[in-house]
């Protein structure tokens, strides 16, 4: 217990966009459209799957984990985000913040994890087809997302602790409408060099590796496709690829954007890093579902039996 015997202030409070104060009431209604969408589009991807029988299938399953957890990072920043721009309500509890920052990483974490599963259901689909539905079963699948869950909540708990050690004194504002551990380590008036680490650690290991083993699997696609004949084949077997790139660039493009805003562009306003960030975290769980039922005609169809039936 002394490990934790340290000063930190009972909460935080939390910033909109500095510098655009004034607009803060006029951005809730654009931030409240987007929370809907999110939660609205991505609970009915959720549903569609559960009782639509043409849906119970390997690459739907992770396209309902997908959901499952753009639906939970919209949860967990949602209270705070719209607390701070309707109601100028900022302050925080520290333990909330603590809990806040814990899902909010290790739902980025996970929905990662799930589009490098994802890549693989394509990468078998293409390269492998003969042993797709005997490697993709439900048990392999259930694995899968059980694996990712752990990794993101084993890898991040220490996170919390982390912070809990550092005595926080210089400030108690955060950066952002929502806790970030890079944004609260930066309060502490004491070495944050394991919190660094860690962080890199953390980005490498997981992102980072994800990432590439995405980039492989495409690679691998690519050169079959590229051993197919026929033109219109090849055309047909990207094409069922088409959703799942534009879900990891939706994802990962504005988390890059985000580390070279802050690794390089130090002097950019405040606003700009916050807009960025903010991006990273609202964009992806509303993307997702609409790039899904824009792409994949089998999503449509069925969600429009599923709302035909319950107009009848």
């Amino acid at each position: 217990m002394a490990l934790f015997n340290v000063t930190h202030p009972a909460s935080f409070l939390l910033t909109g966009i500095p510098g655009l104060e004034s607009l803060h009431p006029w951005l809730a209604g654009p931030l409240c459209v987007m929370y809907a969408v999110a939660l609205g589009a991505n609970t009915v991807i959720l549903q569609a799957v559960r009782v639509e029988p043409i849906l119970h299938a390997p690459m739907y399953y992770f396209l309902s984990m997908l959901s499952f957890s753009d639906v939970a990072m919209s949860m967990a920043t949602l209270p705070t985000v719209l607390r701070t721009f309707c109601f100028d309500a900022r302050s925080i509890a520290f333990d909330v913040c603590l809990v806040q920052m814990f899902l909010i990483h290790s739902f980025s974490m996970m929905e990662s994890g799930i589009l490098l599963a994802m890549s693989f259901d394509r990468y078998v689909a293409i390269c492998d087809p003969l042993h797709y539905a005997t490697v993709l079963t439900n048990e392999f699948i259930a694995g899968m997302g059980l694996a990712v869950t752990a990794r993101s909540f084993i890898t991040l708990f220490p996170l919390p602790f982390l912070i809990k050690r550092l005595p926080i004194c210089r400030s108690n504002v955060l950066s952002h409408s929502y806790c970030l551990h890079p944004d609260m380590m930066k309060l502490a008036c004491a070495d944050i060099t394991i919190n660094s680490i860690y962080g890199l650690f953390v980005l490498v290991s997981t992102f980072g590796m994800d990432l590439l083993f995405i980039f492989l699997s495409y690679v691998l696609i690519l050169r079959s496709v590229m051993a197919i004949a026929s033109h219109e084949e090849r055309l047909k077997a990207l094409n069922t690829c088409v959703s799942h790139i534009l879900a990891v660039l939706a994802f990962y493009v504005p988390m890059i954007g985000v580390s070279t805003v802050h690794r390089f562009g130090k002097h950019a306003p405040r606003y700009i890093h916050v807009l960025m960030s903010n991006v990273y975290l609202f964009v992806p769980p509303v993307l997702n579902p609409l790039i899904y039922s824009a792409k994949t005609k089998e999503i449509r169809r069925a969600i429009f039996r599923m709302f035909r039936h319950i107009k009848l």
